[in-house]
């Protein structure tokens, strides 16, 4: 038969991150170059009704049953079988492939999830809309970071750039120009529950220091999504650079990403900050367009373990 096959792109945070936790709003942007797919093959002559994982990145090849109760794969299958009532599912092999990057800020685990929830359900005849999704990808966020801000699930759940405030109904981000951003990662695996978790303990000790650089942080995040519909370019990048500066005082950089950071602003970078959870990941560089070839060595020469060039279109332009 043929397979069933759904794919869910990356995401990156624009402004916004940790803060957001703490009801603040986020700018987050679908990584449209990469993503997550996710192909099932139904298996109807297959009498032991057994379910087949396999992931060649993850050098993951098991029966469901067999893989941990913990495993994210299992968790979201077993989110899908909830919603639907099921106390199992029909015999079939399930394949996943992906270009994301783990532990980089670009929300891999939200990105696996929503591959799986797409397919799952239309592999069970019963498409799920996009708010379901969503929501249910918010679940398995929940079990695997504890305590999300719902960014991820969002914004790779619309494949738009959203702006975001926790609890409220996501608001789209218009684009007026096509803007060109470079990410480079450190090389360090870095843990969004971990940071999240952290900055929480910080703030239980020091409230007022906290809430004042949530606060300064939501500001600039207004402003951002203002500059992005006007087509402001270089107050944007400011913007971004003060960001890093207010995650700086926060606790959640790193010498490799503050170095990249400068590293960036150096050789031209309109703005530059950490990406994601901080604390090693992705360092986002918003750049002029013919700047990229250039500048992408420059990053890698400075200790970057990869750098990845994306393109945010304007609206109505996107693929």
């Amino acid at each position: 038969m043929p397979a069933i096959s759904s794919s869910a792109p990356g995401k990156m945070i624009l402004c916004g991150e940790h803060a957001v936790v703490y009801y603040q709003p986020a700018v987050a942007i679908p990584v449209l170059s990469r993503a997550t797919t996710t192909s099932i093959f139904a298996h109807p002559l297959d009498s032991t009704g057994k379910v087949f994982i396999h992931s060649e990145e993850a050098n993951l090849h098991e029966c469901l049953t067999d893989l941990p109760a913990e495993h994210p794969v299992r968790q979201t299958i077993e989110l899908v079988q909830t919603h639907f009532r099921l106390d199992h599912l029909p015999a079939c092999e399930i394949r996943i492939h992906s270009n994301l990057p783990i532990s980089a800020g670009l929300g891999s685990s939200a990105s696996l999830s929503i591959s799986i929830l797409r397919a799952l359900s239309e592999f069970l005849g019963q498409p799920l809309s996009l708010e379901q999704i969503n929501q249910l990808a918010y679940e398995a966020e929940k079990i695997h970071h504890g305590n999300p801000s719902g960014v991820d699930n969002t914004v790779i759940a619309y494949g738009r750039p959203v702006y975001f405030i926790r609890g409220k109904q996501p608001e789209f981000v218009r684009v007026k120009t096509k803007l060109s951003f470079l990410l480079a990662h450190t090389g360090i695996a870095a843990s969004t529950s971990k940071a999240v978790a952290e900055v929480r303990e910080h703030f239980k000790a020091e409230p007022q220091k906290y809430s004042r650089l949530f606060s300064e942080i939501g500001a600039l995040t207004n402003q951002n999504r203002e500059f992005l519909a006007s087509g402001e370019i270089h107050p944007l990048g400011k913007n971004l650079t003060h960001n890093h500066k207010l995650l700086q005082e926060m606790g959640v950089s790193s010498t490799e990403l503050d170095q990249l950071v400068s590293v960036a602003l150096g050789a031209g970078a309109y703005g530059a900050k950490l990406s994601g959870g901080g604390q090693g990941g992705n360092m986002l560089a918003l750049i002029p367009a013919e700047l990229s070839d250039k500048l992408t060595q420059t990053l890698l020469s400075a200790g970057a373990k990869s750098v990845i060039a994306l393109d945010l279109p304007a609206s109505g332009e996107e693929q």
